[in-house]
C-alpha cells in the first residue's frame, strides 16, 4: 500500500466532501470494479480514485449519484489516468452517462513504447519493483460488506496510477511518441456500448454460423430462455449453462429430459430445475416455419477483386517490417481488419490513407508511404517513411 491514506466512503456527504476537494485536481486516477463475471447485468460496484495527494475508494451503491465525479471526470483541464480504458469507460457511461474527457491509459502507452509486458501487474513491477497479488482479479464486487483485504487489493489499482503516468509519459517523449500517444487517447473519448437488439444477441454465439437455419432457430430460443434464467437469479449467463451447451442442444434437439441429460455440458442442476422451460424452447425453435428460419445478415458485397489477396499480403510485409522497426507487436501497429480494408479501398495517395477512419494520423506518417508502394506494387519502394 502507497503512504498516503486511503479512505473508504459509503455515504453520499463522505463522497461528496472528497470529491468537492478535487475539483482542483491537476490528474486524476480511477479505476472501477464491476462484476461481470458473476451478475447478469454488469455495473459499477466499487470507485478507486487518486490524486497526487489523496487516494479513496468509493462505493457508489451507497453513496448514490455521485454528480461531482462526473463533473471532474468531463473537464478536459484535469487528466484521467486508467489502465485499460475501454470497459472502464462503457461503465461509466452505462451507469451514468459520463463523457470522460482527457484521458491518458497507461496500458496503451506501454503498447506504444513496444512493452511486451502491459499488464498493471507488470507495469509496477517493471517501474516500482512491486509484486501485486492478483487473488481478487475475479472477486464478486458486488457482495457487501467487502473485506479489508478486497479493499487493500482494490486500492492499489490507481495507488501507483499517477507515477506510472510520470514514467510512461517520460519515455514516450523520448522516443518521439507522445504525439502517438495523445492521437490514441483522444480516440477513447466517447467510448460506450453501442446499441444493439437484444433480440438478435443469439447471432454473436461464437460457433452460431456453424449451425443450420432450423438449429440456428433452436439457438434463438435457448439464448432467450437463458437470459430469461439468468435475469431472474441475477447471474452471469455462462453460470447458467456455456454457449458450447446451447450449441450442442441446438444440434440435438432433445424432446425429452433424458435426452437432454445426454447432452454435454447441461448442468445436473439444470436438468432437475429446468428441464421442462428448456425443453420448451427446443419445442419453440422446432416449430418455426420454414421461411420464418433466422439468417445472418448478409454481409457487404464486394466486387470481386483478384489482386485484393495479394494486396493484403503486400500491405502485411510493409507493416511486419515497420513494426520490427518500431519494436511493437504486429497486430498493435496495424490489426489484420485494418489491412484488408485498406486493401479493398485501395488509395492511391496519402490523403486517401487518411480518408480511411480506423488509420490514426501517426500509422500514416510512419507507414503511409510502404502502403502505397505495397498497393501498387512497386517493389523497389522502401516500406519505411523518410528519416
Amino acid at each position: 500500500m502507497p503512504s498516503r491514506l486511503v479512505a473508504y466512503l459509503d455515504t453520499a456527504d463522505s463522497a461528496a466532501a472528497l470529491l468537492e476537494t478535487i475539483r482542483s485536481t491537476p490528474a486524476l486516477a480511477i479505476d472501477t470494479e464491476g462484476a461481470s463475471f458473476h451478475r447478469f447485468v454488469d455495473r459499477i460496484y466499487l470507485l478507486q480514485l487518486s490524486t497526487p495527494t489523496v487516494s479513496a475508494i468509493i462505493d457508489p451503491l451507497a453513496a448514490g449519484p455521485l454528480p461531482g465525479l462526473g463533473t471532474v471526470l468531463e473537464d478536459a483541464t484535469i487528466e484521467k489516468v486508467f489502465h485499460d480504458a475501454d470497459y472502464d469507460l462503457r461503465l461509466l457511461h452505462q451507469d451514468y452517462g459520463w463523457h470522460v474527457r482527457r484521458i491518458f491509459d497507461t496500458r496503451i502507452a506501454a503498447q506504444l513504447l513496444g512493452l511486451k509486458a502491459f499488464g498493471l501487474a507488470a507495469l509496477l513491477e517493471r517501474y516500482f519493483g512491486l509484486t501485486v497479488e492478483k487473488k481478487h482479479q475475479r472477486a464478486d464486487w458486488s457482495q457487501r460488506p467487502l473485506s479489508r483485504d478486497m479493499l487493500d487489493y482494490a486500492a492499489q489499482d490507481t495507488s501507483h496510477l499517477l507515477e506510472l503516468r510520470e514514467r510512461l509519459h517520460g519515455e514516450l517523449e523520448r522516443m518521439g511518441r507522445w504525439e502517438w500517444a495523445r492521437e490514441e487517447f483522444g480516440r477513447l473519448e466517447g467510448t460506450r456500448w453501442p446499441d444493439e437488439d437484444p433480440a438478435q444477441s443469439f447471432l454473436k454465439v461464437k460457433g452460431a454460423r456453424d449451425l443450420s437455419r432450423r438449429e440456428l432457430a433452436i439457438l434463438r430460443e435457448l439464448v432467450n430462455w437463458r437470459d430469461d434464467a439468468a435475469r431472474a437469479m441475477d447471474r452471469a449467463t455462462f453460470r447458467v449453462m456455456s454457449n458450447e451447451a446451447l450449441l450442442d442442444v441446438a444440434r440435438v434437439a432433445p424432446a425429452t429430459a433424458e435426452a437432454l441429460g445426454g447432452v454435454k455440458g447441461v448442468p445436473r442442476g439444470m436438468l432437475q430445475r429446468g428441464a421442462p422451460d428448456l425443453l420448451d424452447a427446443v419445442r419453440r425453435g422446432l416449430a418455426v416455419t420454414d421461411d420464418e428460419l433466422p439468417r445472418f445478415p448478409k454481409s457487404p458485397r464486394w466486387a470481386r477483386d483478384p489482386d485484393f489477396d495479394d494486396r493484403v499480403i503486400r500491405l502485411k510485409a510493409v507493416r511486419d517490417a515497420g513494426a520490427a522497426r518500431l519494436g511493437l507487436d504486429p497486430g498493435f501497429l496495424c490489426g489484420r481488419e485494418r489491412l484488408e480494408t485498406i486493401a479493398r479501398v485501395n488509395p492511391a495517395s496519402v490523403e486517401g490513407l487518411a480518408q480511411i477512419p480506423e488509420l490514426r494520423r501517426w500509422q500514416i506518417a510512419e507507414l503511409g508511404e510502404g502502403f502505397l508502394a505495397a498497393l501498387t506494387g512497386r517493389s523497389e519502394a522502401s516500406p519505411y517513411r523518410d528519416a
